[in-house]
């Protein structure tokens, strides 16, 4: 351990490693610039795929089938890149934000693949390929030789591009740093040679984001919450209903990603057919949405950036009925496209907890802002399987209210993570003694 922690020092005082923090930082600059222009463009095209688009054909917002043509028509468009293209548009979502680098011939299939399917319904996030174009942009600034002279360079430098991409998509630049740390595993000497370079990064592209953003007048749409109702300090009924709000949110997200395991094995053969059917597939659970809830089918598509902060700002004007009703309809399309379009994975979690904890936000002895609060950090929790950085992302999201809700954040955060870990471990027992018994070949 002491002859580890020596070489890392060495390392960390090498001319290599200090040039390797430099062109991190450096980095940061045209990653943040190609990523900034990347999500303001998938947002022009949300906006009028679901608002100009409707308003220019007489309706005053998006009819309830709308969303069949839409995502019929992404199916279609995703359906060459994923079969053809280097890169396939980035890995499954259900398969989560990890992986090796993403290498710099695979980036236009990332962000076709993205462009082609967010814009129109997918019930997805931006962060997945942000972090993939991020990390094959950086990767660029390394060539093929020096990375395999140097192992260690390409997982680093693509960690800080990645980084630097997403640093104000989860609305703070700490939340991205932390994410990169906690994914990684990594602990004691070590993390310092990953963290030193992805904090340079997010740094340099938060900078960049909030300049281009004040300067263009671009909307990234960002997950952040304009507004969020008043918190207090948690009392025991917050406790009392928080810590089951927490499980059930886990059992939520673990049977959507079960459901989107399925989709992934479904869409492994036939790629191209099935994609298209997966797409109309999510077009359909928007289409419920739209038709057992009179409201917009534009609430359950998407990412949920829009809707979280819809939701956050008037809790109240959303019935119990039509939280629920988004909680089926979503999280059913969100399951399948987990398994079967391309994005991020985490953004539709987050307004899935949200919207089951104002839900519950109404029971006696529980605030709306408790259960808000508290299915924020579950909902986290359970998708990404990294609690410390669920409680800051919380904490970024809830703003100068997150201090009065840290205890219920943390205990409902830990106790989703705990949830997640629990039921999968038992829905995979089955499978893990079938693969046991069989017999070797």
């Amino acid at each position: 351990m002491a002859e580890q922690a020596a070489g890392i020092r060495e390392l960390l005082r090498s001319p290599g490693y200090g040039r390797l923090l430099l062109v991190s930082a450096l980095v940061g600059v045209p990653v943040s610039l190609a990523a900034f222009g990347f999500v303001s463009l998938e947002h022009e095209l949300q906006h009028w795929v679901w608002e100009s688009a409707p308003e220019a054909l007489g309706y005053g917002r998006a009819p309830w089938w709308w969303a069949l043509p839409a995502l019929a028509l992404a199916g279609l468009l995703l359906a060459p890149i994923v079969t053809r293209m280097p890169g396939r548009g980035g890995h499954i979502p259900v398969h989560g934000l990890g992986g090796p680098p993403t290498l710099p011939v695979e980036v236009p299939s990332v962000v076709l693949a993205a462009l082609v399917s967010l814009p129109l319904g997918a019930v997805l996030g931006p962060e997945a390929p942000l972090m993939a174009v991020g990390s094959g942009l950086a990767l660029l600034a390394v060539s093929r030789a020096r990375r395999a002279a140097n192992p260690r360079v390409g997982p680093m430098l693509g960690a800080a591009g990645s980084t630097a991409a997403i640093s104000t998509i989860f609305g703070s630049p700490l939340v991205a740093a932390v994410m990169m740390i906690e994914a990684a595993g990594l602990g004691g000497p070590q993390l310092t040679l990953l963290i030193l370079p992805c904090l340079l990064s997010a740094g340099v592209g938060a900078l960049v984001f909030t300049g281009f953003g004040h300067w263009t007048g671009l909307s990234i749409g960002a997950l952040t919450l304009p507004a969020v109702p008043k918190a207090e300090l948690p009392d025991a009924g917050d406790f009392l209903w928080g810590v089951p709000l927490a499980v059930l949110v886990a059992v939520v997200m673990v049977a959507a990603r079960t459901l989107g395991h399925r989709f992934a094995a479904f869409t492994a053969q036939r790629t191209a057919v099935r994609t298209v059917i997966c797409a109309v597939l999510v077009g359909l659970c928007l289409t419920g949405y739209a038709v057992a809830t009179g409201r917009s089918p534009e609430e359950a598509a998407l990412s949920g950036q829009a809707t979280l902060g819809q939701l956050a700002a008037d809790p109240q004007s959303w019935s119990v009925g039509a939280l629920l009703a988004l909680v089926v309809f979503k999280g059913l399309g969100w399951g399948v496209a987990l398994g079967s379009l391309r994005g991020g994975p985490i953004f539709p979690a987050v307004l899935l907890g949200a919207a089951l904890g104002v839900a519950v936000g109404g029971l006696p002895g529980m605030g709306v802002e408790a259960g808000l609060a508290a299915g924020l950090a579950a909902s986290s929790a359970a998708v990404t399987r990294l609690p410390v950085t669920s409680t800051v992302l919380a904490a970024a999201l809830l703003g100068d209210q997150a201090t009065d809700s840290m205890p219920l954040v943390i205990v409902c955060a830990v106790v989703a993570f705990l949830t997640a870990s629990f039921v999968h471990r038992v829905a995979d027992a089955p499978e893990a003694r079938q693969a046991s018994s069989r017999p070797a070949d």
